[in-house]
């Protein structure tokens, strides 16, 4: 059976994609596993984020700790929204504040449960997770372009250097 581990979800809040690592583990109870719809949140480590997982997935992967899973009422509470929200730097102060331990940070359950989050109508998170996910599209291209500009550049400068004449180089020494 495939299985989502904590190496699966990255640390930007994005959906983790199949193929997930596959694992004969027996049989195991439903709620170990996602369809798809859930978020899935990383209560170990750093940073402690969010990740809202793909509906539907073509079959249940089994959740191995410390990943835990949140299921959202999706009639009040969009998955992709939930994630944002817990992934806001607002949330991820408080559950620093929040976290446990030295060496390997721990976000208990209990902390995740009591965690207020804003929850505005259904069309509004639409449009967060819209917003949001331009926002993140837009960052990777403005990316982009800075490693070409850059790329550009030293091309042009690189040619510049190799059509100086040697002669006229050593005569400014």
């Amino acid at each position: 059976m495939p299985a989502l581990q904590l190496r699966d979800v990255g640390t930007d809040g994005e959906s983790p994609a199949a193929p997930f690592q596959r694992y004969e583990l027996g049989k195991l109870a439903d709620h170990y596993f996602v369809r798809g719809g859930e978020v899935v949140f990383r209560s170990r480590g750093t940073p402690n984020t969010a990740a809202a997982i793909c509906d539907p997935l073509p079959e249940p992967v089994v959740v191995i700790v410390p990943l835990v899973i949140i299921r959202p009422d999706r009639e009040k509470l969009l998955p992709e929204y939930l994630a944002w929200a817990i992934n806001h730097p607002d949330a991820q102060r408080r559950l620093g504040a929040e976290a446990q331990g030295t060496s390997l940070r721990m976000v208990p359950m209990t902390v995740i449960e009591n965690l207020d989050i804003p929850v505005p109508d259904l069309r509004t998170q639409e449009h967060i997770i819209k917003l949001s996910a331009l926002a993140r599209q837009e960052g990777r291209l403005l990316h982009q372009l800075a490693a070409r500009r850059e790329d550009l550049v030293t091309s042009i400068l690189g040619k510049a250097a190799k059509a100086a004449d040697p002669k006229e180089i050593a005569d400014d020494r």
